[in-house]
């Protein structure tokens, strides 16, 4: 067993660049000599360094060297059983934590204000999810956590579900009492799986919400290249003692590339090592960053960065300081607006912007400057287009009335029609905003009228809108009844 400080993959490649190997492999740009542009434009290193699977740089199918070493490392760093590396995004991870627990038939306990991708694996292996409705923060208008006691009369009336899926957080930065729920699971022998796509810096930071892994979670998808420094795309998929490593490598294998990327997977086992050296250091500048832009934007009036002080110890069990989320629609303005003047008339880029909030990612490698620089542009943005709040939609979420399962509902015959004439159908397909990716409507689930008045809200407000087969989000899919 190699110790933190090593990077095995890192030094394997290292190791091979120094090689003059003759390139009679893929891929097929041969280290950049053709496509020059793209080497031009990405970098020699980064062209010489994109190769293939070969016996020193191991299989990420089937590790026996230095992707399993870093496998191991990575497992020791997060408090893990074991770590998959991930490269088809964290929707890989949770999918295979969802078809690794789950066959068709079978039911999964999960909130409704899920990823896509939890929602996306019922639909692929034909598991039927149970839906807990998440509180509801009235002023905000956002989706909470799940409730324990909520989770508890779902688990009374599922007896023979086979799991428990929990958001940690959720992108607003909201914890559910993710150990009580563990534990209640635990007794009626159901997995916990976790998606923590916004969760890296809950296993290396101080004084923040506690991971999965440390909750007793059976299976954790946690999205390093959001919060830890890996490259987009790179995640990692954590298990605990109680799962079948080889079995869920399986169903890993069953979706995941067979050309794994080596520079995802050397980000992944950077980022890594650089989380368990210098871990805390990070996220408490992360933390220091957040808690400052939250002070003074609550400072400029008509805006609300919310922060520990909506904890209830239920469905707001914990808060993830490192969020900025804000809530603009007091000042007149959905969230998606100030998203967009943000980047329009101030060059600053957030993560989201939705009906009522906005979400800033701050991390250690940001500066201290272009802190100030957003909180400049909101006070500047009240002032400039700051105006009377009514008429603004006031929620997020609206509870779905399900009619059959995603599984059943995606794959049963389907008519397009009108989506201003689709109330009372059952939806065949997802609508959502992205992001954040949680859908609005998703297959098995009734079109009525406060959704279809939600949908056209969010295009007037120039949301970025997905799912439908019709990308104008005019025609949507239902369907069709004897």
């Amino acid at each position: 067993m190699t110790n933190q400080n090593n990077a095995p993959i890192y030094e394997a490649m290292k190791k091979h660049s120094q090689n003059r190997v003759v390139r009679l492999d893929v891929p097929g740009h041969k280290g950049g000599r053709g496509n020059k542009e793209l080497r031009d434009f990405l970098g020699q290193q980064c062209l010489t360094l994109d190769v293939n699977s070969m016996k020193p740089l191991d299989n990420l199918c089937h590790p026996v060297s230095v992707i399993r070493q870093a496998e191991e490392l990575a497992a020791e760093a997060f408090g893990a059983a074991h770590s998959f590396f991930i490269l088809n995004g964290t929707t890989a991870a949770v999918q295979a934590m969802v078809m690794s627990v789950c066959k068709s038939g079978e039911k999964i306990i999960m909130p409704r204000n899920v990823h896509r991708s939890a929602i996306n694996a019922c639909v692929v292996c034909g598991a039927i999810p149970v839906y807990v409705n998440p509180g509801i923060n009235k002023q905000l208008g956002i989706p909470l956590g799940m409730s324990v006691a909520d989770v508890e009369f779902a688990i009374k009336q599922n007896p023979d579900a086979k799991a428990i899926l929990v958001n940690n957080p959720t992108y607003y930065g909201i914890c559910s009492d993710i150990k009580k729920i563990v534990e209640i699971a635990h007794k009626n022998n159901m997995y916990v799986l976790a998606d923590e796509a916004h969760g890296t810096h809950l296993y290396f930071g101080e004084n923040l919400p506690i991971n999965a892994m440390a909750a007793g979670a059976d299976m954790a998808a946690v999205s390093v290249h959001k919060t830890g420094g890996s490259l987009t795309q790179s995640s990692f998929l954590h298990i605990g003692k109680n799962i079948n490593e080889g079995y869920v490598r399986q169903i890993i294998n069953l979706t995941q590339t067979t050309s794994g990327s080596y520079l995802l997977m050397v980000s992944l086992d950077l980022a890594r090592k650089n989380l368990y050296l210098n871990g805390k250091e990070i996220f408490a500048k992360t933390v220091k960053y957040a808690e400052y832009a939250r002070e003074e934007i609550n400072r400029i009036g008509g805006y609300y960065a919310y922060g520990r002080d909506i904890i209830n110890g239920d469905s707001v069990y914990d808060f993830d300081t490192t969020k900025v989320s804000v809530h603009t629609r007091a000042m007149g303005l959905a969230g998606v607006e100030v998203y967009d003047i943000l980047r329009d008339d101030y060059a600053i880029q957030i993560e989201f912007g939705d009906i009522g909030n906005i979400l800033a990612i701050v991390s250690a490698g940001d500066r201290e400057l272009e802190i100030e620089r957003f909180i400049s542009a909101l006070t500047d943005i009240k002032r400039r287009f700051g105006k009377d709040p009514s008429g603004l939609f006031d929620h997020e979420y609206i509870n779905p009335l399900v009619e059959m399962s995603p599984n059943e509902a995606f794959y049963s015959p389907k008519k397009s029609v009108p989506i201003e004439k689709s109330a009372g159908s059952v939806c065949g397909e997802f609508v959502m905003c992205y992001p954040p990716g949680i859908p609005i409507l998703a297959p098995g689930e009734i079109i009525t009228d406060e959704i279809l008045a939600y949908i056209a809200y969010c295009k007037e407000k120039g949301c970025f809108m997905t799912g439908t087969e019709d990308m104008n989000i005019e025609w949507i899919n239902i369907v069709e009844r004897n």
